[in-house]
C-alpha cells in the first residue's frame, strides 16, 4: 500500500522528482493548515493511496506540499486554491483538481494511474466486486473517508460569507484583482466604483475556490462579479447598472466625493 510523503523543503522536493522514474505518476496534494478542506482531502487520498500497491518499478508517488511554505512550488502548478491536486507524469501535468470533490479526485487518479500486473484493483474496481451470491465484497470506502458532519462544515463556511459580505460597506467578489480584473465583467464593475469614486473591500474568489462555490448557494445568484452593499447583495454588473439607471445617487452615501471634487476609491 503507498503512503503519502510529506515534502517539507525545496531540497526535499527536488530529491524526491529525481528518484521517480519517467512512467511514475506523482499525484502532488497541496494544503494549507487553515483551510478545513484539505483536512477532508487528506482523509480522501489516504484512502485512495491504500488501493495502489508499492511496485517495482513504481507506478505511482504521492507526495504533500504545503501550499503557503513552498509557494515556489505551488507557483510552478498555478496553485490558487486550496485543495488543490496535480498528477504529473515525466515533468509533464496530466491534469489538475482544484477543491474538495472526492469523486473528481477519484476520476483523475483512476484515469491517469497504470496499474501493474497483478496489482490490487483500483477504489473503482473494489467497489464493483461481487461475490458468488451476489453482494458486494468490498464497499467504496470513499464514502468513509468523507466527514460525517457535512452539515456542519457547511454552516461553518456560511458563517464566514456571512462575515466576508460585511467586511467592508460596498463588497465586490470579482475575478482577478482591481488592478488585474481577469474577466471583463469584473473590469467594468471596477471602473463603474472607480466613476463613482466608491471606497470598496474586494475578495478575489479565484483564489480561494471554497468561496466561489459557497457564495453562489449562499447568496442564491450563480454569477460573479458580485457586489455587496451593508451586507445585503446589489447583483451583478448588469443589476447595478440599473440601479444607477434609475438613481444617480445609489453610490452617493459610499462615495470619497466632496463639494464635487472626488479622491481616488480605495480598495
Amino acid at each position: 500500500m503507498s503512503a503519502i510523503k510529506e515534502i517539507t523543503s525545496l531540497e526535499g522536493w527536488a530529491q524526491h522528482i529525481s528518484s521517480l522514474l519517467p512512467s511514475t505518476l506523482l499525484i502532488v496534494s497541496f494544503h494549507a493548515p487553515w483551510a478545513a478542506p484539505c483536512a477532508q482531502m487528506a482523509n480522501v487520498l489516504s484512502t485512495l493511496a491504500n488501493q495502489y500497491p508499492v511496485t517495482e518499478p513504481l507506478s505511482t508517488s504521492w507526495v504533500s506540499v504545503n501550499a503557503e511554505e513552498l509557494s515556489e512550488i505551488s507557483e510552478t502548478y498555478n496553485v490558487t486554491a486550496v485543495p488543490f491536486l496535480v498528477l504529473v507524469r515525466n515533468g509533464q501535468v496530466l491534469e489538475s483538481v482544484s477543491g474538495s470533490s472526492a469523486v473528481k479526485v477519484r476520476n483523475a487518479i483512476e484515469s491517469h494511474a497504470k496499474p501493474a500486473a497483478h496489482s490490487n484493483p483500483t477504489v473503482g474496481e473494489q467497489a464493483a466486486a461481487v461475490t458468488n451470491g451476489g453482494a458486494p465484497v468490498v464497499r467504496d470506502e470513499i464514502s468513509e473517508a468523507l466527514p460525517r458532519d457535512a452539515e456542519k462544515q457547511r454552516e461553518e463556511l456560511f458563517k464566514r460569507l456571512a462575515d466576508l459580505v460585511k467586511a467592508a460597506p460596498v463588497m465586490l467578489f470579482m475575478k482577478g484583482t482591481p488592478s488585474e480584473p481577469k474577466c471583463g465583467f469584473s473590469r467594468q464593475l471596477v471602473a463603474i466604483l472607480r466613476e463613482n469614486a466608491v471606497k470598496y473591500g474586494f475578495f478575489n474568489i479565484l483564489a480561494d475556490d471554497e468561496v466561489r462555490q459557497g457564495l453562489k448557494e449562499f447568496a442564491d445568484w450563480p454569477t460573479f462579479p458580485q457586489l455587496w452593499v451593508d451586507g445585503e447583495l446589489v447583483g451583478g454588473l448588469d443589476i447595478v447598472k440599473e440601479e444607477l439607471a434609475s438613481d444617480s445617487d445609489f453610490f452617493s452615501r459610499y462615495s470619497t466625493k466632496v463639494n464635487g471634487g472626488a479622491s481616488a476609491a480605495a480598495s
